[in-house]
């Protein structure tokens, strides 16, 4: 209570009486005593969601009627999950402003569970990440393989055979992404599916993984996105583990809820085209590269 009068710059008082009031007119509790606090009720839990749709959904209103009010570009919000932002998604969103100079692009960068919520909640037109989470709520679309591999460091023993059993792992030390990751779910999921016993160590980002690996720290489950340069400049091994992670793709995520922006739509149709994969790839044959690379795709 006391964060919300602090966001808001209203008193405490003035929120709660605001939430009373909130719950007599909706004739259930919203909130329940948790210690010295209070946290939301189940009832109140399913409420925020569609809370947050309205007030995003008039936010994102106010926000077009003014760009058309004052003659101005549109404006796309991108949230991005950390190693799609680090990798993949700049030269994506730079050919997509060569061939559409009016749109003002922003890029917002956090784990899984925090792109999820901006898109949720309209904070975000779209959203690139990896599984999506199946729920009517959120509309996916895939649009680039993730293949995932188990980085090690570039002197590994394992990194030098042809194929290497899950067995062979246990009692490793394995690195993981902070709570909320992505790549974190993954690296657990597959843990827990073979029931190997590795110790284990949280490290709050993908290029702290890596240089922890490259040391020679432990192994993680990584994008191929995220670790391609240092792959090609021999900094780190793969170890090549069979069976790994069931095979993944890349996402475009939006909100299934409100009206599509015909901006959104462009940028989902960009990104899931052949001329996307080649820019991704280098270029286009003949190093053509900017608008002309995907004409057809902007017309």
């Amino acid at each position: 209570m006391r964060a919300a009068a602090g966001d808001l710059v209203v008193s405490q008082p003035a929120i709660s009486a605001a939430v009373a009031t909130l719950s007599r007119e909706l004739d259930v509790e919203l909130l329940e005593r948790a210690g010295r606090g209070v946290r939301p009720t189940p009832a109140g839990r399913e409420f925020a969601a569609y809370a947050a749709d309205v007030l995003g959904l008039l936010e994102r209103g106010r926000r077009a009627a003014h760009d058309i009010q004052t003659g101005g570009g549109p404006a796309l919000t991108i949230a991005a999950v950390t190693t799609a932002a680090e990798s993949f998604v700049p030269p994506l969103m730079r050919a997509f402003a060569e061939a559409h100079p009016e749109v003002s692009l922003t890029l917002e960068v956090g784990n899984r569970d925090h792109v999820l919520a901006m898109v949720s909640n309209h904070q975000a037109d779209l959203a690139i990440g990896g599984r999506p989470p199946g729920h009517e709520r959120i509309a996916a679309r895939p649009i680039l393989a993730n293949e995932l591999l188990l980085i090690s460091a570039p002197d590994d023993p394992l990194a030098r055979r042809a194929t290497v059993a899950p067995a062979e792992l246990s009692g490793r030390r394995w690195l993981l992404r902070e709570p909320g990751s992505g790549t974190r779910a993954v690296n657990e999921e597959y843990l827990a599916v073979t029931g190997i016993e590795v110790r284990r160590m949280t490290l709050g980002s993908n290029g702290a993984i890596k240089q922890a690996v490259r040391a020679g720290l432990g192994l993680s489950f990584i994008s191929r996105a995220a670790v391609s340069t240092e792959l090609d400049a021999g900094l780190l091994g793969v170890i090549p583990v069979s069976p790994g992670p069931q095979a993944r793709d890349w996402y475009a995520l939006r909100s299934a809820v409100g009206p599509q922006r015909p901006v959104t739509t462009d940028f989902i149709s960009f990104v899931s085209s052949p001329a996307a994969t080649r820019i991704l790839a280098g270029g286009v044959p003949g190093g053509q590269s900017g608008p002309d690379a995907y004409s057809n795709v902007a017309s």
